[in-house]
């Protein structure tokens, strides 16, 4: 495994990039500031735009580390971010990853979310060489796991009252994709 830090990713319709500072009012607006969005989540809505100015200064700090991968999520046709993506928990010993994403009701239901966990996963299985990457969700929030599913994950079980989010305590709905499984896709959906 070669970690590489947060590095630009392209798709058709979206820029994955890393935060500034000048994200703040964007953050703010688009997602952060909305409890219907962070309903589920494991941080509160932010009460102000410097709240989010201080989460982005401290993940701005992080990329100097090469083991940070967070990014912004960019509609090419909008220009700012609407919510984010990145590795949450890693542990290099096993090459695993865990993942956490998050994008404004404006843009829900469009595919956005699974844009970027797709091209996410692409760049941390074939560019950093991890070997598991992983994701969680409250069963109360299926459209996540849907995200999860389209994008190649497996369902692997749900762990009963083993989680906490904005709700209080809730099990929590465990999927993953390897990298072998990664490689293989495409022969796999031709058969």
């Amino acid at each position: 495994m070669k970690h590489l830090g947060t590095q630009t990713l392209e798709t058709e319709r979206l820029l994955l990039r890393r935060f500034t500072l000048e994200d703040a009012q964007a953050m703010y607006d688009n997602w952060a500031s909305d409890e219907e969005v962070t309903k589920y989540l494991m941080w509160p809505a932010h009460e102000s735009v410097e709240t989010s100015r201080a989460v982005l200064a401290e993940w701005v700090a992080d990329y100097e580390k090469p083991n940070c991968y967070q990014w912004a999520i960019v509609p090419k046709t909008f220009g700012q971010p609407i919510g984010s993506i990145a590795v949450v928990n890693q542990d290099d010993r096993v090459c695993k990853a865990h993942i956490g994403y998050c994008i404004g009701k404006n843009w829900w239901h469009r595919g956005y979310a699974s844009e970027a966990l797709t091209a996410v996963m692409g760049y941390l299985f074939e560019q950093v060489g991890m070997l598991r990457l992983e994701s969680r969700h409250d069963p109360r929030n299926p459209n996540s796991g849907a995200v999860m599913r389209k994008c190649g994950m497996r369902f692997e079980g749900t762990l009963r009252q083993s989680d906490w989010n904005n709700q209080g305590i809730c099990d929590a709905c465990w999927y993953a994709a390897l990298g072998e499984e990664w490689e293989n896709r495409d022969s796999a959906a031709e058969n």
